[in-house]
């Protein structure tokens, strides 16, 4: 087996790592876009920081998913502030919106010319200026990957920049900033990296050193996940979590992910749901069509052994199998209450419509085995509501 593995060019993990910010920063610019969430203020200890060591920042919250808009106005504020650095502290949705800033920095033409599937997805030339990603949730591990997604709200699609001079200079985690995170986001984004590890693990794409990430990371949110949520001050659960993120997103990033986001992707440029509950609500019926086609289209696969051994983990069972970790991810659902796909408007009508843009998505190469349009529409009615 041949492969390629990138990441990152630092990743620095641990409780109190936000301390070291500043003096990561100093040698990379003088003027930071700092990218944040909707609540700007959290991210004043940092600021404090940056302030001591002389260098200026210009503040820019993002309070949802990002959309090219939302992009595009952080790239123009930071154009217009003349920032030779940027560092985004947030979740999944501030740490793209860096991303895609960091890139368009440094490189000619406006956004659109970047953009898969709606535009021409032009390849990135040059490095992104400096960047570092802080993450503030236990989820997308979107700090150690080389893509950024957008929503396209004319299209009502995502859509993605992908190109490795998007990985970050600096990828910090320090699990002490999931710490406030309420239990609904908890759940979502836990559940999110979960799908992640479970995904990569099953791909096509899969190698040894992907493979070492997903089964660590499976050890840790499967011991852990609910436990974050029901204490969120619990530092050993938030710790397991934050390291399950980031594995998750190191494995992603080299290995490809398959059908929960390939539907989860298309469904959050239709829907206004946050991508976590999205994968969560997505996951269960994913693997049972996953694991139905594989039995009858390709019993010699290797994805059936593998979904074997991630029963074998989440359940703690030495004898469990497939069927018994769709039951172990359907409950843990119901146990975070996780809500339908109905709760946030999506109907049986749209199906059609989703499976269309779910065909086309990227991540569905990576599905163990091609999904039909029927097995897709199952998955989907499955979803929306309870049987």
């Amino acid at each position: 087996m041949s492969f390629e593995f990138s990441t990152a060019n630092r990743i620095i993990f641990g409780p109190g790592a936000l301390g070291r910010v500043a003096s990561l920063a100093a040698p990379m610019g003088k003027a930071a876009l700092v990218v944040t969430g909707s609540k700007a203020d959290r991210a004043e200890p940092l600021l404090q920081q940056l302030k001591q060591t002389g260098i200026t920042t210009t503040v820019f919250p993002v309070a949802a998913e990002p959309t090219t808009t939302i992009a595009a106005d952080a790239l123009e504020l930071a154009r217009r502030s003349a920032c030779d650095l940027v560092i985004a502290i947030g979740g999944g949705s501030v740490v793209d919106t860096g991303k895609v800033v960091a890139a368009l920095l440094a490189n000619p033409g406006d956004l659109t010319d970047y953009l898969e599937v709606v535009g021409p997805g032009n390849p990135l030339t040059r490095s992104s200026k400096p960047y570092i990603a802080i993450a503030t949730t236990a989820g997308a591990g979107a700090e150690v990957t080389r893509n950024a997604v957008l929503a396209v709200p004319d299209h009502h699609v995502k859509v993605s920049i992908r190109s490795p001079f998007m990985l970050p200079r600096v990828a910090l985690i320090d699990p002490e900033l999931t710490y406030s995170l309420p239990p609904a986001i908890t759940a979502a984004t836990g559940l999110d990296a979960l799908t992640q590890l479970i995904e990569a693990f099953v791909t096509g794409h899969a190698n040894p050193l992907t493979d070492s990430f997903c089964r660590e990371g499976l050890h840790r949110a499967a011991r852990s996940l609910q436990t974050a949520v029901e204490d969120g001050r619990n530092h050993d659960a938030r710790y397991d979590m934050a390291l399950a993120a980031i594995f998750g997103g190191l494995a992603l990033a080299n290995a490809k992910l398959g059908a929960v986001h390939g539907i989860a992707g298309p469904l959050g440029g239709m829907f206004d749901a946050p991508h976590g509950a999205l994968c969560a609500r997505l996951l269960p019926p994913v693997m049972q069509a996953n694991l139905r086609a594989l039995q009858q289209r390709a019993p010699e696969s290797p994805a059936l052994t593998r979904y074997d051994e991630i029963a074998q983990i989440l359940t703690a069972n030495p004898d469990a199998r497939a069927a018994d970790a769709i039951a172990w991810t359907q409950s843990l659902c119901q146990t975070c209450q996780i809500p339908h796909l109905s709760h946030y408007a999506i109907q049986s009508s749209h199906i059609p419509a989703i499976i269309a843009n779910a065909q086309n998505a990227s991540s569905m190469k990576g599905n163990p085995i091609g999904l039909t349009n029927p097995e897709l529409s199952q998955i989907l009615k499955s979803a929306i509501a309870p049987t």
